[in-house]
């Protein structure tokens, strides 16, 4: 079973964030490392091939600047190559443009019965370039997975709604999404981390993969203001003199928590 990984290097959120002087974008300078929530989807890959008992698991990511220290980190969790997109160009690229340069890498790495993503990133939260790549592959897309599983050639995923989660199977090839805590991702080993800097990663433009326009001028949208989110408000305090508990539950249906 081969399965493709999409992984985000992002600039570390431990960091304050700093954005590119009159562009309203978010600056993608020095060392990224791979967003938190793709490591999930590399253990999903990492999982799913052991137990398919052979295949392996590849990688792909854009990036700006040719940094490769996010996929680094996942090819020492155990993945076996990597392709990464970086292109002075792409800078400004909006969702759509990221799901055409991703689609065109998966197809470059060839045959894959699998593409794993997260929900959404931690630096743009859009949650819609999985489902983009997927009808830009034509393969079926299941988001919101919280266990993965293959039967033959069918994909079956409990997908996580409000209420639960659904059961739902789809043929392969496909996409899915996966949550955050769908599995416990592994820490690389010193001998993962060793065998990673000999793994193949290949590294390509745009214009490689045939994708244009990109960046600005490919883009459907444009950041024209970013603020600081308002302050949080204090709550509401609730003293108990008997009905206490009548305004906890209209509060609570208010939020439609219950």
């Amino acid at each position: 079973m081969n399965v493709i990984v999409c992984v985000k290097q992002i600039p570390d959120p431990a960091l304050p964030g700093e954005l590119v002087s009159g562009s309203n974008t978010l600056k993608r300078e020095g060392k990224l490392i791979m967003d938190d929530s793709d490591s999930y989807g590399v253990e999903m890959a990492l999982q799913l091939v052991d137990a398919a008992g052979g295949g392996e698991v590849s990688l792909v990511s854009m990036a700006p600047n040719g940094e490769v220290s996010g996929l680094r980190t996942a090819l020492a969790m155990g993945a076996a190559r990597a392709v990464l997109v970086s292109d002075p160009e792409l800078s400004g690229s909006d969702a759509l443009t990221t799901a055409k340069v991703i689609a065109s890498a998966v197809q470059r790495l060839g045959c894959a019965d699998l593409v794993i993503a997260g929900t959404e990133s931690s630096d743009g939260y859009t949650g819609t370039v999985p489902e983009q790549v997927a009808e830009l592959l034509g393969w079926p897309s299941v988001t919101f997975a919280k266990s993965v599983s293959v039967d033959g050639e069918t994909l079956k995923v409990n997908r996580q709604t409000e209420a639960g989660y659904d059961e739902v199977e789809c043929p392969l090839p496909a996409v899915v999404s996966v949550t955050a805590g769908v599995v416990e991702p592994r820490y690389p080993s010193f001998k993962g981390i060793m065998a990673a800097k000999s793994k193949p990663l290949e590294t390509v433009t745009a214009a490689d993969l045939g994708v244009t326009p990109v960046g600005w001028a490919g883009a459907g949208q444009e950041i024209v203001d970013v603020a600081k989110a308002p302050a949080r408000e204090a709550g509401e305090i609730v003293v108990d003199e008997g009905e206490a508990h009548l305004k906890v539950g209209a509060f609570l249906e208010g939020l439609k928590v219950i």
